[in-house]
């Protein structure tokens, strides 16, 4: 059995989801649209690990830079994306850190002399507790804006929010707009 519950914490729909013990997914929303139905699901607001997400929410959105371990988390991965998301939990509020910076890191970790950016990527790209594993911190090389699975959009939103300065990135040069810094 899962749970799940939705909030309006933040100025976009927010639906968050638990075991019942720890939160096992997290995921924004475009604002004005619904989250769709979810099979199997009983919608439980008053469980206390829900009140913890809710307030872990309200005082991001404060910035009051809340400690992303004050909650009990279980993300469902494997060993390599879980390794990921703890290097993530370790980019501070306010900072971010390149997808090959990352691999450095994740390589160290786990005994190798390297480790592709691109596995690291796929890694970041599938993590399922957005905001509070900060994967909207992660940058591409050169400063370049990548993908994020709530939109570049909401990835320029959050960290500008958390006060970086946004227009020092851009988007990449694969990308099928025009290369145009973020103001």
């Amino acid at each position: 059995m899962f749970y799940a519950v939705n909030t309006d914490i933040l100025p976009f729909p927010v639906r968050f989801r638990s075991d019942g013990a720890n939160l096992t997914e997290l995921e924004l929303g475009r604002p004005g649209a619904d989250f769709p139905e979810l099979p199997h699901a009983e919608n439980r607001p008053g469980l206390e690990l829900f009140d913890a997400v809710r307030r872990w929410l309200g005082d991001y959105a404060a910035g009051k830079k809340p400690d992303p371990r004050r909650l009990p988390l279980a993300p469902a991965g494997s060993d390599f994306a879980r390794a990921v998301w703890e290097i993530l939990l370790e980019i501070p509020y306010g900072k971010t850190m390149t997808y090959g910076e990352v691999a450095q890191r994740t390589a160290v970790r786990r005994g190798r002399e390297r480790m592709a950016a691109q596995a690291v990527g796929h890694a970041v790209g599938a993590n399922p507790i957005a905001i509070v594993i900060p994967c909207h911190r992660v940058m591409g090389a050169g400063g370049n804006l990548t993908g994020y699975g709530g939109g570049l959009a909401m990835k320029v939103r959050l960290l500008a929010h958390e006060g970086v300065a946004t227009r020092d990135f851009f988007r990449p040069r694969e990308s099928s707009s025009p290369r145009t810094q973020w103001e």
